[in-house]
């Protein structure tokens, strides 16, 4: 939030105590700016630019359901002001982690904000909305609709890092490889400690089997922001399967009897035939793979469809994916379910529902 300036006139003063809250919270002492805001609150309860940053102080504490009501009700207040919309779309689509329904929600507040941008004629604000809605659609696989958002917002502010990197994660999602990598290039150029940047370089460069390059590249990123890029959890690749053969056991009997016939193997990233096969693509940060025709679908005259099934877990992503040992091992678990999910004939849709997605 930009911090509000006026002049102080006395502790009762409405905009001398948004000031108190705006240097609390630039200051980075959110229990300060709550306390201060909600005294302020108690005196002015409408008042649109307190609820605003009483929503802003909430998110940044990580509660976010509590941010969420303070959002509704400062749209409530306000229901036109940008800086709201923005903030509030920002807590959904950002904050709310694999959330896909907040992610939604925060698509439905951008398009609104965008619509009164555009009626107010603010650049600065369209662009952030379109920024955002960019960011959503990639965070909902909706990669195409990502890179439409997204070269609106450069066709505002053509240099923008933010959009040229949020472009080359759609480009990457869509294995777009040699497109993204120009893209990610382009942007070290003007910021070279872009974290994200250089992550998915070594992505790519793993792909190409340019191991030093990659190695190079994910050590930069960590370097950079540690708690983002940790070191990847390693498991030996015994150990690996043992887990492995350890989440097949734990599988429910009724999912078990589907595993006839089926092939269940571990690879360290998904080849481009894997990714590409479907429209769109497979992102190439998938954990795991179902290959073949799921049970329900299969034909009793083609024995093809019987004999090609086969499940593929990729151990470097799920080891990127995981932060320790036993969330791996977790995970290897899930991602097992999961593509048995789709050999029982469950989409993503059904996965998500039922926590496997």
């Amino acid at each position: 939030m930009e911090k509000r300036t006026g002049k102080r006139s006395g502790s009762g003063d409405p905009k001398a105590r948004l000031e108190a809250v705006a240097d609390a919270f630039e200051a980075g002492d959110m229990e300060a700016a709550l306390a201060q805001v909600e005294g302020l609150l108690s005196d002015a309860p409408e008042l649109p630019e307190a609820l605003h940053y009483r929503a802003a102080v909430l998110a940044e504490l990580g509660r976010l359901e509590d941010a969420g009501r303070a959002y509704g009700q400062a749209l409530k207040a306000a229901p036109e002001d940008l800086e709201i919309l923005l903030g509030a779309a920002d807590c959904l689509v950002c904050q709310a982690g694999e959330d896909r329904e907040a992610v939604e929600e925060g698509l439905s507040l951008c398009a609104r904000g965008k619509r009164l941008a555009e009626r107010a004629d603010d650049v600065e604000m369209l662009y952030e909305f379109l920024l955002l809605e960019g960011m959503g659609h990639n965070q909902m696989g909706e990669c195409e609709q990502a890179l439409v958002s997204l070269d609106a917002a450069l066709g505002h502010m053509p240099r923008s890092k933010e959009a040229r990197l949020e472009r080359g994660i759609a480009l990457f999602e869509l294995c777009r490889f040699e497109v993204a990598r120009a893209e990610f290039e382009a942007v070290l150029k003007d910021a070279g400690d872009e974290a994200w940047a250089h992550h998915y370089l070594g992505l790519m460069a793993e792909r190409r089997g340019d191991l030093k390059e990659a190695k190079r590249r994910f050590d930069k990123a960590q370097s950079l922001v540690p708690e983002d890029f940790p070191p990847p959890v390693e498991l030996g690749e015994a150990e690996f399967d043992r887990a492995v053969e350890d989440a097949v056991k734990a599988l429910p009997r009724h999912a078990k009897q589907y595993l006839d016939n089926v092939t269940i193997a571990v690879e360290d990233i998904p080849s481009e035939e894997d990714l590409v096969g479907q429209s769109p693509p497979l992102s190439p940060c998938i954990l795991g793979v179902f290959r073949g025709t799921p049970v329900g679908e299969r034909s009793v005259t083609n024995a093809y469809d019987h004999l090609t099934a086969s499940i593929v877990l990729y151990q470097k992503n799920l080891e990127r994916f995981a932060k320790t040992r036993e969330e791996l091992i977790e995970q290897i678990g899930i991602t097992v379910m999961h593509e048995v999910g789709h050999l029982m004939g469950l989409d993503e849709d059904d996965l998500w529902q039922r926590g496997l997605d």
